[in-house]
């Protein structure tokens, strides 16, 4: 994920980090999809499905909600997937 995340990038890669969301450094009121990808990388305390579910609650009061979260141990990512009401 880039250092900043612009709308164009979050637009293009349908992806946020959680870093972005909980620091807010993201503006998703822009954002054109129905689904969007909240992807932790090292997570609260190194846990990055708390990071990930905390990150997920944070647009749930703009008409977003949780879908899934998956955890890919090989590659050590959790994707909180949300759509958009």
């Amino acid at each position: 994920m880039a250092a900043l995340e612009t709308p164009e990038h979050v637009a293009r890669t349908r992806t946020v980090t959680a870093e972005a969301v909980l620091a807010n450094r993201v503006d998703l009121r822009g954002y054109p999809h129905r689904l969007l990808s909240v992807v932790s990388h090292r997570g609260i305390g190194g846990d990055q499905v708390t990071q990930a579910l905390a990150a997920a609650e944070v647009p749930e009061s703009f008409g977003w909600e949780l879908v899934t979260v998956s955890e890919f141990a090989s590659s050590r990512l959790v994707h909180a997937v949300l759509r958009r009401r």
